[in-house]
């Protein structure tokens, strides 16, 4: 046993001198390549262990011949383990270089190129979370650039609104200055609908920065949504008689929802008088509602001829307003038209945890909304 604690002694030692010496080496390797540094531990671990057993060797006394057995069996060891260390080292400065190259690429248009050579499961993790990075990139980046052309659109589109009846205006208020209009009563009514028109173009536009901005404050209560679509489709008939629109409003459901009143009698307000103004005179506009699973929709169909396909996705942004199909009638007087009213029908319904959807029919469309249901 004493034997044993003696070599045990010798061995420490002589590794424990040969780890004193690498370990500056280490320290100062450790901020340059990988590769160097995983030699170089490797490099260190090899003279310990051949300096503790040179050393339990020189303790037990052997002869020149096993000595030279020892030693030469060290080196073989040695230049095995220095050779392995220096392929891992080589591989993982390749996978290094290569998880570097692909780096480079994150939110690039051309998309993330992941490396070509096999990885480890640490780099290949890595890898993973950098994919997956330059895919969120790259969405946030078309979401982006889907506003930045939403916004571009609707800045057009506004422009040309607000430049007509201005132009009206003011042609008006020259001709009752100059004394010229025949009928001031007339020209006097024109420029209150123009006025009222403009009003509501602003309207629209400031409830959609609110909701764009995540300022809209709901004062949700429990109503029954027999009376909202009731209420709604009463404030729309005017609108529909007067376009020659038949307006129906069968097989609604009273089902309990949880919403603000007054901002989910807006949604539905937009919905009718926007389908209205598609339909052509003598078409109908048929308004539905019914209980789901968890959820109450409420449904809207007109008879607009139906929206292209290719047109679908869009419906909801800011600023659409479609084609011929969707608009056979230029606005009258006093409405806004400026493409805002579906937009700020999305906005609110998803304040209210819903969902907003549009699909065609025959003959016309059917918008959708989906809000949570308030039974049980």
């Amino acid at each position: 046993m004493h034997d044993l604690l003696e070599m045990a002694a010798y061995a420490a030692l002589g590794a424990g001198l040969a780890g004193l010496a690498g370990w500056p080496a280490v320290r100062l390797l450790r901020r340059r390549s990988l590769s160097l540094s995983l030699f170089t531990v490797a490099l260190v671990t090899v003279l310990a262990v051949a300096a503790g057993t040179i050393a339990v060797a020189q303790a037990m006394f052997l002869s020149r011949h096993d000595y030279g057995v020892v030693v030469v069996v060290l080196c073989m060891g040695s230049l095995v383990a220095l050779f392995v260390a220096w392929l891992l080292g080589r591989q993982v400065a390749i996978a290094s270089r290569q998880l570097t190259r692909a780096a480079r690429t994150v939110g690039s248009d051309a998309g993330f190129a992941a490396p070509e050579v096999p990885l480890s499961s640490e780099l290949s993790a890595l890898g993973a979370e950098l994919a997956a990075t330059s895919a969120r990139l790259a969405e946030s980046r078309q979401r982006e650039r889907a506003l930045e052309s939403s916004r571009r659109e609707l800045i057009a589109w506004i422009s040309h609104d607000l430049r007509t009846p201005l132009a009206g205006l003011r042609a008006m208020a020259e001709a009752l200055e100059d004394g010229v209009a025949d009928d001031p009563r007339r020209y006097h009514a024109r420029i209150r609908l123009e006025v009222d028109r403009l009003t509501g173009m602003v309207d629209d536009l400031f409830e959609l920065s609110r909701i764009q901005a995540g300022a809209l404050t709901l004062t949700l209560s429990r109503v029954s949504v027999y009376d909202l679509v009731g209420d709604a489709i009463a404030g729309a008939y005017p609108l529909a008689r007067e376009r020659g629109v038949r307006l129906v409003g069968g097989g609604i459901e009273p089902a309990p929802v949880q919403v603000d009143s007054r901002e989910m009698t807006r949604v539905l307000a937009n919905l009718l008088v926007n389908a209205i103004r598609a339909t052509p005179v003598d078409g109908t506009v048929a308004v539905a509602a019914w209980a789901a699973e968890r959820e109450v929709v409420v449904s809207v169909t007109d008879s607009c001829g139906g929206i292209p396909e290719a047109d679908l996705p869009r419906v909801f942004e800011t600023g659409w307003r479609g084609g011929a199909a969707r608009t056979p009638r230029a606005p009258a007087a006093g409405e806004a038209g400026a493409g805002l009213g579906l937009a700020i029908v999305r906005g609110i319904v998803e304040a209210h945890e819903g969902r907003a959807s549009v699909h065609n029919v025959l003959g016309g469309c059917c918008f959708e909304i989906a809000l949570p249901s308030a039974s049980g």
